[in-house]
């Protein structure tokens, strides 16, 4: 029996794509060997990585004159890989929002010169000081800058941006949008033409974890200097199809079958229906427990995939964590740097998978407040 598993990543993957990579493990489609052991330059992993490439295209709606690149090293490897590519000797700005974004910041400053837009930390400890958006009007980017990045949503906070446009309606529309998308690509429609490079981590939306996924805009691609290795070079790579040396490649056969699988619930418009239902029911839940729970994100940027709350007496967090898990409901505690709980309710999480959290959490409450 599998049990409800709300982890923040390595994150749950639909039951239906776990059922298939197990009957095809042993024996890929009748080639008499694992997709493991295919040869990523065989015609046969030619065709996985084409196919999957073809449908997030349409799951995103990407338009022509972007690239997109299945690369390794996870979404914090792109924090040096960005600014190596982009920056070529000019500036760049970074909108401070969370942990991810706070070392997305601290890492680019290492490659020249990086300045905060905007940061939304405060003084005190509650949740780190992570708990809203910036105004559109605190946002300051220089007009020579080669980018602004920003964190699209805050795993560890919970902090989401649901109209980039809108907040970034300052930033002079010379200057090029990063987004780390990671913990809610596909979570939602989004425009991608909105950003001119988006990055994201695979295991969270996508697959498992070794997987992650660049969508660049053709203009800012070729920018690295001769000091940047190959590998890191967004050219090379797009030049190589993504292949310049061995990809992760049982993740990107992954990512298809989860690719197809979204198509089957209705595209990316048809889970986000059944997300904002599930997230929706938790807030609900945890604000309507008369201050037993407490979630401290500002009511308009809460995530819809990443749910932080504590308890009103932190002393009962041990007996909590331990019930819940009894109750079959794995991996509710919060991460280390802020404490208390946190709910990650993905996309292949099920409504139902919510609905058995906030039916413990309500007797829970009930028991022990």
């Amino acid at each position: 029996m599998r049990l409800w598993n709300f982890a923040a990543g390595p994150a749950t993957l639909p039951e239906v794509v776990l059922e298939q990579v197990r009957d095809e493990l042993l024996d890929w489609r009748g080639a008499g060997c694992s997709i493991m052991e295919l040869s990523h330059r065989g015609k046969e992993f030619s065709g996985v990585i084409a196919q999957a490439e073809e449908d997030l295209r349409e799951l995103m709606g990407i338009p022509q004159g972007y690239k997109v690149l299945f690369l390794q090293g996870g979404a914090t490897q792109q924090f040096s890989q960005i600014p190596l590519n982009l920056l070529a000797g000019e500036s760049a700005a970074y909108v401070v929002t969370g942990s991810w974004s706070k070392k997305a910041y601290k890492e680019a400053q290492r490659f020249g010169a990086v300045t905060c837009a905007a940061s939304t930390e405060a003084a005190e400890a509650v949740s780190g000081g992570f708990t809203r958006l910036p105004a559109a009007e605190a946002i300051q980017v220089d007009e020579r800058a080669a980018y602004v990045h920003v964190c699209t949503n805050e795993t560890i906070h919970g902090v989401e941006v649901f109209d980039s446009p809108r907040l970034l309606a300052r930033v002079p529309a010379s200057v090029p949008v990063v987004a780390d998308m990671s913990s809610h690509i596909l979570s939602r429609p989004m425009a991608v033409e909105d950003y001119g490079l988006i990055y994201a981590g695979a295991q969270k939306n996508i697959g498992p974890s070794g997987l992650t996924l660049v969508i660049v805009r053709d203009d800012l691609i070729g920018r690295a200097g001769p000091q940047v290795p190959a590998l890191m070079d967004y050219r090379v790579q797009a030049d190589n199809g993504s292949m310049l040396n061995t990809p992760p490649t049982f993740s990107i056969y992954v990512a298809g079958l989860v690719f197809k699988w979204i198509k089957a619930q209705g595209g990316v418009a048809g889970l986000e229906k059944v997300n904002r239902q599930k997230a929706e029911l938790l807030y609900r839940t945890i604000d309507n427990s008369g201050g037993f729970y407490r979630n401290p994100v500002a009511a308009d940027c809460r995530s819809l995939m990443n749910v932080p709350f504590t308890l009103a007496d932190p002393a009962l967090d041990s007996a909590f964590l331990a019930q819940s898990k009894e109750a079959g409901l794995l991996a509710l505690k919060g991460h280390k740097s802020v404490g208390g709980m946190r709910a990650s309710i993905y996309n292949a999480l099920p409504l139902a998978g919510v609905q058995a959290l906030v039916s413990f959490m309500e007797d829970f409450a009930k028991r022990n407040g």
